[in-house]
């Protein structure tokens, strides 16, 4: 494994009932940021937690808060997440028409912009924002839920984000979500991934970071 690869588990899979211990959890086990799905019931189908449960989770650990916005219009509730103790916050290019005005106010605000893809959305999609992003996070399942398998395209469009990055001299990370295991977690960093999201096979123990 490279060193300079981050390790983001996901709270999604968690228990919900010791957020605490899980951020505890996380630490000890080499994450490097906390990555926090924020769901509207929307955009996706489930409903996670908002900005109080953000707040109250932010007092117990010192770590980079890594929130990922899986909600419609992002962009009025942005400075909320970050009030809650967001360093990092990634939207959908599918949830929005004003992305670069999203990048806009979280770099105003000093914090690290991110931009996700769902698997069937293209590149292409956020090229011209590739400049400007801290972040370009590869959905490798369909966003809403954990514990699905990678869909083996979407490492595709990391290897494309990657050729991108050092063609262009660009300094974004390149993140990915979704079905990342002990099986997957070589083909995603081969591919070029700077920060791995996992929930269920971290939480499970089963995925082994070293």
């Amino acid at each position: 494994m490279k060193s300079n690869v981050m390790l983001s588990p996901s709270l999604l899979s968690a228990d919900f009932s010791n957020l605490a211990g899980a951020v505890g959890t996380i630490k000890e086990n080499s994450g490097s940021l906390v990555h926090i799905d924020v769901m509207d019931g929307h955009f996706v189908p489930q409903v996670t937690y908002g900005q109080p449960v953000i707040a109250s989770v932010r007092k117990c650990t010192d770590l980079p808060f890594d929130v990922h916005l899986m909600v419609e219009h992002p962009e009025s509730s942005i400075s909320s997440y970050i009030d809650a103790g967001a360093d990092w916050i990634t939207f959908h290019i599918e949830a929005t028409c004003h992305a670069d005005r999203c990048v806009q106010i979280i770099h105003e605000r000093g914090k690290k912009a991110g931009i996700a893809l769902c698997p069937a959305t293209p590149v292409s999609a956020i090229e011209t924002l590739l400049p400007f992003v801290d972040l370009v996070l590869v959905m490798t399942v369909n966003p809403g839920w954990g514990g699905q398998k990678l869909i083996p395209y979407t490492v595709e469009k990391v290897r494309k984000l990657a050729d991108i990055k050092r063609k262009e001299g660009f300094d974004y990370k390149i993140s990915v979500d979704g079905g990342i295991n002990s099986s997957t977690l070589p083909s995603v960093i081969d591919a070029g991934t700077d920060i791995v999201v996992s929930g269920s096979s971290f939480f499970k123990g089963e995925l082994k970071w070293e």
